[in-house]
């Protein structure tokens, strides 16, 4: 047998070991987290649409870029961070004093929630949209201000009006999730920038890749123009980092300074040196754009077939609306081996798919049919 040099000894062991410890990890339901299947939506015989993750990711130089990564995984990764911070300065066309490097956007959208509604603030947002910002908020003592939606868009005028001398964030994700909709653009900007001169406003960007409207505005605008707004983006979705948890908080250095120093977790070698690498391979981010247009095509298709209600998304996902209660249909779909979206209350008759692999978006397609058509 060849023999192995000592960097390559230990890049073999190092992902045998992780191999061997990912077997045994459990969720927090206590079920078993096994090896995801690169180039794939399966997982323990499943089809999983659930998460809105990338099925094609990491891409093979992230991949490469993490094997590096296991060569100084022993140190640090303050200087990394701090290397990442400086690129993702120049993509977004500010300071790195703008930008606040998080584990995963959700650690971002929690230091924010808890920063601005401590002890009794109150915060307003769209129903239903992301949870992680308001229920973490609202653990720690701050009064959720939820508005329905308005044919399932954030409905700004309702919004606006319930904006009070104690309200300290208004929160939009944009595009939303589990909807998948986006505002218009001119009433967006317009929105952001009257409601930020009475209080802070935090835009979730985590889709803002997925969007298709050409020139559609980023919230970064308002960041850079100094008004209170925060943004959020993500290495989760159209970089298929969603396992090694990284994203990035983008606001003007006073609300970057506070939030860094609220921050709860460090980030990891191994995972800043992926998102670094993702932000190089254009190839890639333009495939992960390109299946998720063509298996968002077939779930279309699908759906137009059944005589089912969906709207354009601007996400890895399509909302539609089943006519079945939601958690009966996730469960009818998990005996068909396929794994949808989670109830978001009141649209109990609505389902959230993922977009796969084309092949298993088209597995997961004929499942459908068969569990509605019966």
């Amino acid at each position: 047998m060849e023999q192995l040099n000592r960097r390559q000894w230990l890049r073999t062991a190092g992902l045998a070991g992780a191999a061997t410890l990912a077997g045994s990890w459990t969720n927090l339901a206590g079920n078993p987290i096994g090896l995801e299947q690169a180039g794939s939506s399966r997982q323990d015989g499943f089809i999983r649409l659930n998460a809105n993750e990338n099925p094609l990711g990491p891409s093979e130089k992230v991949r490469a870029a993490m094997m590096e990564a296991f060569d100084v995984a022993y140190r640090y990764p303050f200087s990394w961070q701090q290397e990442l911070t400086k690129k993702l300065a120049r993509k977004e066309g500010v300071t790195p004093e703008h930008i606040v490097v998080t584990a995963g956007s959700v650690e971002g959208l929690r230091i924010s929630g808890l920063a601005y509604s401590w002890q009794g603030g109150e915060i307003v947002a769209a129903d239903p949209t992301f949870q992680a910002l308001l229920a973490y908020a609202e653990q720690f003592g701050a009064f959720v201000h939820r508005v329905p939606l308005d044919d399932l868009v954030h409905d700004l005028d309702a919004m606006e009006r319930r904006i009070t001398s104690n309200t300290r964030l208004v929160f939009i994700c944009n595009p939303n999730n589990p909807t998948g909709t986006i505002l218009p653009a001119g009433r967006l900007r317009d929105f952001c920038t009257s409601v930020s001169r009475r209080t802070v406003v935090f835009a979730d960007e985590a889709y803002y890749d997925f969007i298709q409207e050409p020139g559609y505005p980023s919230m970064v605008e308002l960041v850079k123009d100094g008004l209170n707004v925060i943004v959020s983006r993500t290495f989760s979705k159209v970089y298929g980092l969603a396992g090694l948890r990284i994203g990035y908080l983008i606001a003007r250095p006073d609300i970057a300074r506070r939030l860094n120093n609220a921050r709860v977790a460090f980030n990891n070698v191994v995972g800043l040196y992926a998102a670094m690498a993702a932000l190089e391979d254009e190839a890639f981010y333009r495939e992960s754009l390109k299946n998720n247009a063509a298996s968002q095509r077939i779930i279309y298709q699908t759906l137009e077939q059944m005589n089912l209600l969906s709207i354009q998304s601007h996400g890895n996902f399509v909302f539609f609306q089943s006519r079945r209660d939601i958690s009966e249909l996730i469960e009818e779909m998990k005996q068909e081996k396929v794994l949808i979206g989670r109830p978001f209350p009141p649209l109990m008759d609505w389902c959230r798919l993922s977009t796969g692999t084309v092949a298993d978006t088209e597995q997961a397609c004929r499942a459908l049919k068969k569990v509605l058509a019966g």
